[in-house]
């Protein structure tokens, strides 16, 4: 179970591991927290569906909702909307309340409600989601690890979240913090493409988090995902309002990727099986040996 703030945040983290793993057999099921109401459209190219607007909250999440089903599909795997709403990105100084209902408001409990029965229905052995920064300061990104740590916390407790007719306790047995472009990966991949006589986007990149000193994570387990990069773009590109097909995300050719950064990487957040870092699998520790 990959559970994310908004729709294209599972095409933009872990997507080819949740591809690999879809691929294998494995039941995976994408939870999406909120619609993307507020989401702004950040590819120049994008034209609104046919017969749809892009105007209202309402016609906003219609359009995402396509965009998330087509990106789904492409990764081969099952997703559930939580149902909450979008809070957007407060910008200015000092920064601007929260909209009233949006999900980071949403008390804790409440919030984690339907989580916490989704697990118990789906029963996941292994959930990922975001590191306690939200992987960056957005409010929904930050909910979303709250609500998801809750959960992989208090799905097991019969004493907890008690839901008359609900499904019985389930409790997960590892979970994982999804990593996105780690400074290592910057670096790789920026050095490969001036290696390559190509001009690299991460320069300034590199140079602005190096000033403000952003602490690394920890990387302690790293899946082989480079045959899976093409099922990732599909998804990526299915998010047509967010995903600008020319953009940041398609920098690198796919065939340096694979050369110098051919995984994607997680921080184990616990465990409740035995298990040993550096892992290249998730499921360390919950497959059983043939």
């Amino acid at each position: 179970m990959a559970v994310h703030a908004h729709p294209d945040d599972e095409s933009s983290k872990g997507a080819a591991t949740t591809a690999r793993y879809a691929a294998e057999g494995v039941e995976v099921l994408v939870v999406t927290c909120t619609g993307g109401e507020r989401g702004d459209v950040l590819n120049p190219s994008f034209a609104v569906p046919e017969g749809h607007g892009f105007e209202s909250l309402d016609e906003k999440r219609a359009v995402r909702r396509l965009e998330m089903a087509a990106a789904a599909q492409a990764l081969g795997v099952r997703q559930h909307w939580l149902g909450f709403v979008d809070s957007g990105l407060p910008e200015g100084d000092p920064l601007p309340p929260l909209p009233e209902g949006c999900f980071a408001l949403v008390p804790l409990e409440e919030a984690s409600a339907p989580l916490v029965e989704l697990v118990r229905e789906f029963r996941p052995h292994v959930m990922t989601t975001y590191d306690p920064s939200g992987g960056y300061p957005h409010p929904d990104h930050i909910k979303c690890h709250e609500v998801a740590v809750e959960a992989y916390h208090a799905a097991g407790d019969a004493d907890r979240y008690v839901v008359e007719g609900g499904a019985a306790p389930w409790e997960p047995l590892k979970l994982y913090y999804n990593h996105g472009f780690s400074m290592a990966r910057l670096r790789a991949a920026h050095e490969a493409m001036e290696g390559a006589g190509l001009e690299s986007p991460f320069g300034d990149w590199i140079e602005s988090r190096t000033a403000r000193e952003i602490p690394e994570r920890e990387v302690t387990t790293r899946v082989e995902v480079a045959e899976f990069f093409e099922q990732r773009d599909a998804a990526l590109v299915a998010h047509a309002s967010q995903i600008d097909p020319a953009g940041f995300f398609f920098a690198v050719p796919r065939d340096i990727e694979a050369d110098v950064w051919s995984t994607e990487e997680f921080e184990l957040a616990d465990s409740r099986v035995p298990t040993s870092t550096p892992e290249d699998d998730l499921f360390a520790g919950v497959r059983k040996e043939n």
